[in-house]
């Protein structure tokens, strides 16, 4: 199976950055807040160090004339001082969290919908190619990432540079300039380090994200189609196609791991140094008399706090930069083109209120899934408004093709659809789906009850309407069988129920759904014979006054549609009503043939 595709190269850590931004800066108030809180926080963490060198400095300074001196003012003055700034530290940090904390998650919220809706709004042929568990497992870390940048930057890279900048300014001001040469020096060559090595290892990182997306894609594969596996007793080959990506997914963790433990042991080695030519400037200024005891303090403080966040930089900017990937990844999919979308002057179908019969009309179709790949030449018919006509032909004809284009899931490559005269591409998309009930001749279920799955047509609709519905698709007298009758869970893609249960229950939630415009593609497929004829009868009443589209296998199943058309290799090649295309004796005469033989073999 392929990997998900590679991150774009077009796109930047930066214009990542600023498709977010919009989405913070809609609570300007509280970012504007959080960050006074921030530097707020910064400036007290920053004066406890100079309040402890002023409090060692009372003790041992000469010129301080009794201990008592220095006992009575220490506690009235410095020390009460000392206390304040630890807390207003802490008070300014949690003060930043508490009002930041609804711009971060508001932002992960409407950025996660944003891309749902996107997603929903992708053309059905993203859909059909589309990885289900690389997709997801995209989403998913991409929406974690958002709280994880947000969180690194506004908590941990920017009060450090705050902290830094504060840091380095006192140092030039109250001391030689050896201190801030080497703190800068420091800081350059463990930055320049970091980015390098962080650089090498983004790209091992994205390696391991690549082939945890491709391993979840085979796993949520193999579990979706649990039954098939079964059937064909293929689980050991499933867990050596599994453990295969797996083993490539360890093989680069392993790579990332030992590549971080190099990139922690360089910086270590950076900041040892830094740390230690620091303290040995400063003994030299005291041996020398112009340092005081509480000045080497001060600068063991400083560089104390200094190294606690830097220890960290790496990782950080490591993690910023693997959320900026993810965060990317997701932004892609926005990216990614609506290949069908209504026109900017789109109009919908029917007046706000209204509704009423409608008229279809494939004029001339000819439509190609790909370039190479024809599918239907130069269709051309029309469904009368309250009329009934059926498509038969052998499979791979193109029937099913025609469906997806009313539902305008492809618009065509020639010609055009329309419905009461308008085209479908001059109308609005959830207008002309709103208009339509299809029941699909794959039906699939949301893992959820039998309620909620026929309720699926009309949300809205009352739990009476619900049941009646299921009453017309004579599917009622079996969940109420159940012994958990309508709040029968279906499980996961409806599995649980047979394919002719399925298909009654799709039955159902189209009739609920009681559109102008009715389409059954292999509506009865699923069902045996005698309770396909109790069916048809309720979709033939269903019909009535309905203009419907009937896509069929079974011949059976159209004999009373006011049309027939017979499509063969994408071309219709005869229509009529039944009895007159059994008078000319030509494909549909010998596809009703070959299908009443095989209904007395059966029989």
């Amino acid at each position: 199976m392929a990997l998900p595709g590679p991150i774009p190269d077009t796109r930047h850590d930066w214009q990542t950055v600023q498709t977010l931004l919009p989405y913070l800066w809609a609570w300007k108030g509280r970012v504007v807040f959080a960050l006074c809180c921030l530097l707020l926080a910064k400036l007290t963490n920053v004066a406890v160090p100079l309040v402890v060198k002023d409090i060692i400095d009372t003790f041992t300074l000469p010129g301080a004339s009794t201990l008592e001196q220095a006992v009575l003012l220490v506690p009235l003055g410095l020390l009460a001082a000392y206390g304040a700034l630890r807390f207003s530290t802490a008070l300014f940090t949690e003060l930043r969290e508490i009002f930041f904390a609804r711009v971060t998650q508001r932002a992960v919220r409407t950025i996660t919908l944003q891309v749902f809706e996107h997603l929903h709004a992708l053309s059905l042929r993203f859909h059909l190619d589309r990885q289900t568990g690389g997709l997801t497992r995209d989403i998913e870390r991409g929406t974690r990432s958002i709280g994880s940048l947000i969180s690194y930057t506004l908590y941990s890279i920017l009060p450090t540079l705050v902290e830094i900048t504060l840091v380095l300014g006192i140092l030039a001001v109250r001391y030689d300039r050896d201190f801030t040469l080497i703190t800068v020096t420091t800081l350059v060559i463990y930055v320049i380090f970091t980015i390098i090595v962080t650089n090498w290892r983004t790209v091992l990182r994205r390696e391991v994200n690549e082939l945890d997306s491709a391993a979840n894609v085979r796993a949520v594969d193999s579990l979706i189609n649990f039954e098939t596996v079964k059937y064909f007793n293929n689980e050991r080959w499933e867990h050596d196609r599994y453990d295969e990506q797996m083993q490539k997914w360890e093989a680069a963790q392993v790579r990332s791991q030992i590549s971080l433990s190099w990139l922690n042991l360089g910086q270590s080695l950076i900041i040892a140094s830094g740390v230690s030519l620091m303290m040995w400037r400063a003994a030299i200024g005291v041996a020398a008399g112009n340092m005081t005891v509480g000045d080497i303090v001060l600068v063991n403080a400083f560089l104390i706090q200094l190294y606690m966040p830097l220890n960290h930089l790496g990782v950080l900017y490591r993690e910023i930069r693997q959320s900026l990937t993810d965060i990317e990844r997701m932004f892609s999919l926005l990216g990614k083109n609506r290949e069908i979308q209504d026109a900017p002057d789109a109009r919908p179908l029917f007046a706000s209120g209204e509704s009423g019969p409608c008229e279809i009309e494939f004029e001339r179709v000819g439509f190609a899934y790909e370039a190479n790949r024809q599918i239907l030449f130069d269709v051309d018919f029309k469904v009368g408004a309250g009329k009934t006509v059926a498509v038969v032909g052998h499979s791979g004809s193109g029937k099913s093709t025609l469906a997806r284009l009313l539902f305008r899931f492809y618009d065509t490559t020639a010609g055009s659809v329309r419905i009461n005269g308008s085209d479908l591409r001059a109308l609005q998309q959830t207008s002309v789906r709103a208009a339509i009930g299809i029941v699909p001749q794959d039906t699939v279920l949301f893992n959820d009850t039998i309620f909620y799955n026929i309720q699926y047509g009309r949300p809205q609709a009352p739990r009476e309407e619900v049941i009646a519905a299921a009453r017309a698709a004579h599917i009622h007298d079996f969940i109420e069988a159940l012994p958990e009758g309508y709040q029968t869970r279906v499980g996961e893609r409806g599995l649980k129920l047979s394919g002719g249960e399925k298909q009654r229950v799709a039955i159902a939630r189209a009739l609920l759904k009681n559109p102008p415009i009715l389409i059954f593609d292999e509506a009865t497929s699923a069902l045996d014979s005698k309770t396909e004829k109790a069916i048809q009868a309720e979709l033939d009443l269903a019909a009535v006054g309905r203009t419907t589209l009937i896509i069929a296998h079974r011949l059976s199943t159209v004999m009373n549609a006011d049309e027939i058309l017979v499509l063969d290799a994408g071309r219709i090649v005869e229509r009529g009503a039944h009895r007159a295309l059994l008078e000319r004796g030509a494909l549909y005469s010998q596809m009703w043939a070959l299908q009443q033989q095989e209904n007395l073999i059966d029989a």
